[in-house]
């Protein structure tokens, strides 16, 4: 019997534009049997989803997208890996503890960007940053957003964000450890958007391979094969090494609605 899942959705709980009630009603709404919304580092979502999951019989598993950062081969920075956790328990100390440094560090960045902003000149729209959730989670969209309102291209506009500050990430395997000691199974979040690991150059899967390698002895219990970065051969490739690993394989939307929708 198969299931129809999505295991990597996005709530305004960090860059989508719907609440976890919303979304649940959505995905029943589209005979989904399990999905997850894994918002960017923290898990105040999770409640709200499961108790909607329990009252339209849909299947809800708590998870989140954490933010970590490791040092590739062949590159001098450090590059963002993130890496989705399921059936984590939400009220983990632990967990709680890196979503909090992530998510004031976030803040701290969100800070330093803004102000670089109107150093240059934009007169940034508080209204168009705060308007998805009141501010309580500040991306980089919300960033472009208002740039588009001062008459910035979107292309450019993330051009600009691209040259943040960086934040505080933690390193990958402490992600992965943090969702393990959650009682969770760690997952690597859509491989072709690494960009440590170059993913349109030649030798990409050979430097995922080692990737994989290296976080499996960590304890990396997955990898989504299956995201609308990967085309279908590259969505062979990683289910080929999915397989060679001894992964989990997982498919995800990376759903972050739309304004307006509900």
């Amino acid at each position: 019997m198969s299931y129809k899942t999505d295991m990597h959705i996005h709530s305004v709980y960090s860059d989508g534009w719907m609440t976890p009630v919303e979304l649940v009603r959505k995905y029943k709404d589209d005979d989904y049997d399990v999905v997850s919304i894994t918002d960017h580092d923290n898990v105040a979502g999770v409640h709200d989803a499961a108790v909607s999951g329990e009252a339209l019989r849909i299947q809800v598993i708590p998870g989140i997208e954490l933010s970590t950062g490791k040092k590739l081969s062949g590159n001098d920075y450090e590059s963002e890996v993130h890496v989705l956790g399921y059936h984590i328990d939400t009220e983990n100390s632990g967990l709680l503890a890196i979503s909090d440094k992530l998510l004031k560090g976030r803040k701290e960045r969100n800070a330093l960007v803004m102000e670089e902003l109107r150093s240059m000149g934009y007169d940034i729209d508080e209204g168009i940053i705060n308007e998805r959730n009141g501010g309580k989670y500040v991306a980089k969209p919300d960033f472009v957003r208002a740039l588009a309102a001062c008459g910035v291209e979107t292309k450019k506009g993330w051009q600009m964000m691209d040259k943040a500050p960086s934040r505080y990430l933690p390193e990958t395997e402490e992600g992965i450890e943090t969702i393990r000691s959650a009682g969770g199974i760690a997952v690597l979040a859509h491989p072709m958007k690494i960009s440590g690991l170059r993913p349109r150059e030649d030798g990409f899967f050979d430097r995922l391979s080692d990737l994989l390698r290296e976080l499996k002895k960590a304890g990396l219990g997955g990898m989504e094969c299956f995201h609308p970065s990967a085309g279908e051969k590259e969505r062979l490739e990683l289910v080929k090494l999915a397989g060679k690993y001894h992964l989990h394989i997982t498919e995800g939307s990376d759903f972050h609605g739309k304004k307006g929708e509900a």
